[in-house]
């Protein structure tokens, strides 16, 4: 089951009959340094995507989107009894904005539609309307909520714009 390679790493056929090796050592060894890499550098390196790709984004959006609104309709009675709940209710709301809005915006951006403002605005009546149904001050703090966080996602979308369009022009 184990056999040497030219490389001097093992190999362990993982699926025999498809014929698809896995080689164990490879992720510790490289050329450069001469077959010293540590595995934890190796990883490190493996796991840091810089973003998650559109699809699997608006996936996990609208999942979320659907647990937080299933759970603020289920615990609006707690919401509403007394001002901090209030205000939470307000902030779970502000959630919905946010993961509506991330479902939209990846929606629209594997159907090759441009994003505007159109999807800000139904993603907040969205969210106006599911704060509604907990409390009327639940209305007035998910708006608050809503622009902090929609000016964090302009801004850090700002930011990933510009580190992309510095890589273009490196390469």
């Amino acid at each position: 089951m184990f056999s040497n390679s030219n490389s001097s790493a093992f190999s362990f056929t993982k699926n025999a009959h498809l014929g698809a090796p896995l080689n164990l050592l490879h992720c510790c060894r490289s050329p450069n340094d001469g077959g010293h890499r540590d595995i934890n550098q190796r990883r490190i390196h493996h796991f840091q995507k810089p973003m998650a790709e559109a699809g699997n984004s608006m996936l996990y959006s609208l999942l979320l989107f659907v647990v937080t609104l299933s759970l603020q309709e289920m615990y609006r009675g707690k919401l509403a009894s007394s001002e901090l709940f209030t205000i939470l209710g307000g902030f779970t709301s502000s959630l919905v904005f946010l993961f509506l809005l991330t479902f939209i915006g990846n929606f629209q951006e594997t159907s090759g539609v441009k994003t505007g403002w159109g999807a800000v605005i139904l993603a907040e009546a969205v969210a106006l309307v599911a704060a509604g149904t907990v409390h009327r001050v639940c209305i007035t703090t998910c708006f608050l909520f809503s622009a902090a966080i929609l000016y964090e996602v302009n801004q850090i979308s700002g930011v990933m714009a510009s580190k992309s369009e510095s890589k273009g022009r490196r390469h």
